[in-house]
Order: C-alpha cells, then structure tokens, then sequence
C-alpha cells in the first residue's frame, strides 16, 4: 500500500500542476487567446496558431526548450529554435515567399519602391526611441525590424547582431503585429486619408513580359548583394524562389518552395518562436519595452507609407489611391489584402490589391536593404 502511495505521490508532485507559477498559467491563457484569435476569427492562423501552441508548450513542459546539459540531449524545441539562431529558416521563409509572390505589380509600377521605403520609416523611429530608453545600438537595430512587420527579417537580424537573449520578444511582437494587421492599420488608414482618397480607382497596370519577370529578381539580386553583400541571404533567397515561379522550367522546384517546404518551415518557425516565450523569460520590463516599440514602430511605417501615398496622389492629380501606401510594409500578403478590404468599405467596385502588391513587395525588400544596412554598419558580414 505504501508503494502505491509514494507511486501515487511521486506522479502527482511531476504532473505541471505542482511545478507552474502564476507567469506560467498567464503566458498559457496569452496562448490561448492567440489561439482563439487564429481559429475563431482567422488572424493569420498560419503564423499564429503555432506560435500559440509552442508558448503553451513552453510554459507547461519548460523542458522541451532546454539545452543539452552533463550528455542529456536537449528539448525538442531547442532543436528547432537553433534552426532559427543560425538563421536558416528566416533564409528559407524568404524563399517560399519569393516562390508565391508575383513581383509584376512592382515592376510595372516601378514607383511602388517609394512607398516601399517610406514604410521603413517605423522602423528608424523605433531604432531611436529603443536608444532613448536605454538599449545598446545594436539591441535598438535588432528591436527596430520589428516596424516592417516581418517576422523573418527581426529574427535574422537578431542572431546575426548577437541578441538572442532578446529574440523571443522581438520574434513574438514581429509575428504578432503581421497577425494583427487586419486590426492595427484600418483605423491609422483612415485618420489620415479623406473619403475622396479612398474611393480613387487607379488604372490597370501595364501588362509585365516574361522576360522582365525572369530580370528582376537577377537583376535586383545582383545589385542588392554587390551595394549590401549582408542582404545576400534574405535577398538571395526571395529572388531565387521568384526565379523559381517565373522561368518555367522548374515547376517542381517553385511547387515544393511556395508549398510543401514553406509549410513545414513555417510549422518549426512558428513553434519555436512560441517557445521562447516561457514565463521567466517573457514576463519582464523588457519585454514590455520591445512590445511598445514594435507597436509604434509598425504605426509610423504605416502612417509613413500612407502619407508618402497621399503626396503622390497629389503629384499624379489624383491617380495613386493613398491606401495602398499602407501595404509598403513588409507582411505579405496581409498588408495589401488590408488595403483592398479598406478601399472595398467605401467603394466594393474598387479593385487596389494588385496595385497595394507593388509597395507590399518593395517593403520586403527594403526591410532586408535595413537589416543589411544594420549589419554593414556594426560591420557584421
């Protein structure tokens, strides 16, 4: 009977009910709300949904992000997470994306690049402010990706510069605010743009020959990499998955990159940037920092892009619609499918995804030409 009891006993006092503290149960329910958030009303459920479930598991099993110690292996997320720290799986993200992404709206609109780069405008606001509230330069580069709302960016620029300590809350907030676009943009879009602005139907873009397609992403990588050899990693691979989709002759190669391995990555990603996120390493003043500034980071690029949009409608009297300036951050596609969504409320005839596509490129590649910009000046190769 005593045998029973210890067994009993020594079950009960392992089980996570014994072992949590109140951050722990906080950073579980924050998980679950992530997860209802994904499930019940679609926010980017791709990106959230394992997120979500790793900051649960992390926070339950803390354990399953441990490193290897005294010849025991390590947890099955430490694994993962490493994938991430040698910046391997942002590379391959950029590749799936480039493998997705039709790059016509931007070269037929070559324009597109200024609204592109307003929206990086966020992200120097944040490297600034994380200055003045006591971050070193780098940690302040690191935190300021976070305004281009891409998650892959923050993370390679953040193991490159040497600030894993801080990489959870910054992979978090980046990935957070791309779920959240739906919500954070709209109403920055209207405060700044009249009902008029918003109901202008831009011309249909030119139409793009093939041989431009198969160009651009030579032509860009060539350029990109010669002026910032740093970028040759994200910008590479984006240009390389574009390659992919649009020369024709491997099908099988853009199938795999745009599908099968971009799910996969994204499944490791997601979860073991959720499992940085254990309750001792979360809940902290630090944190709250990186969180604050990656919201006003991601706002001004916003506003940024909307701004330099309305000065180009004005210049093109009255031919560029404002809203899609707001897509010159770099979530892909959520920020252009916002701009559409946008427009739509106040005129459903008018069709901006494809033009909001042009600045939504160009800030995935000015968000690289930044971090590259970032490495380059710490003289990080």
């Amino acid at each position: 009977m005593d045998y029973i009891v210890s067994t009993l006993s020594n079950l009960a006092e392992q089980s996570a009910f014994f072992n949590l503290t109140p951050g722990n149960y906080l950073m579980i329910v924050v998980a679950l709300v992530f997860l209802y958030l994904a499930i019940a009303h679609d926010f980017e459920p791709l990106l959230l949904v394992p997120i979500a479930f790793g900051m649960m598991l992390v926070n339950i099993y803390p354990d399953i992000m441990a490193a290897p110690s005294n010849g025991a292996a390590g947890g099955l997320l430490y694994y993962f997470y490493l994938l991430d720290k040698w910046a391997i799986l942002p590379s391959l993200i950029f590749m799936g994306v480039g493998a997705m992404t039709d790059f016509g709206p931007l070269i037929a609109n070559p324009s597109s690049f200024l609204m592109g780069a307003a929206a990086q405008f966020g992200i120097f606001v944040a490297y600034f402010g994380a200055i003045a509230m006591g971050f070193n330069d780098k940690a302040a580069a690191s935190i300021s990706i976070i305004g281009g709302a891409d998650g892959p960016t923050s993370i390679f620029l953040a193991t490159k510069l040497g600030q894993t300590d801080i990489l959870g809350p910054i992979a978090v907030a980046a990935y957070s605010y791309m779920s959240l676009v739906p919500i954070i943009q709209p109403p920055i879009m209207k405060l700044l743009t009249t009902h008029k602005e918003r109901t202008i139907k831009m011309a249909q873009l030119r139409p793009v020959s093939k041989l431009e397609k198969i160009l651009f992403p030579i032509i860009v990588t060539v350029v990109v990499a010669m002026i910032l050899p740093t970028t040759a990693p994200l910008i590479g691979m984006l240009m390389l998955g574009n390659l992919f989709r649009e020369c024709g002759v491997v099908r099988q190669l853009q199938e795999t990159a745009s599908n099968a391995l971009m799910y996969i990555v994204v499944i490791i990603l997601g979860t073991s940037v959720g499992a940085t996120t254990s309750a001792k390493a979360f809940l902290n003043v630090t944190t709250l920092k990186i969180v604050v500034l990656g919201l006003l980071a991601f706002m001004f690029g916003t506003a940024a892009g909307v701004i330099l949009g309305k000065i180009m409608c004005v210049c093109t009297h009255g031919k560029i619609n404002p809203l899609i300036g707001s897509a010159g951050v770099s979530a892909v596609p959520m920020a252009a499918r916002v701009s559409q969504k946008v427009g739509a409320e106040y005129d459903p005839t008018n069709f901006l995804l494809m033009h909001a596509m042009g600045p939504n490129v160009a800030g995935v590649i000015g968000t690289a030409v930044v971090a590259g910009t970032f490495m380059a000046v710490f003289g990080i190769f």
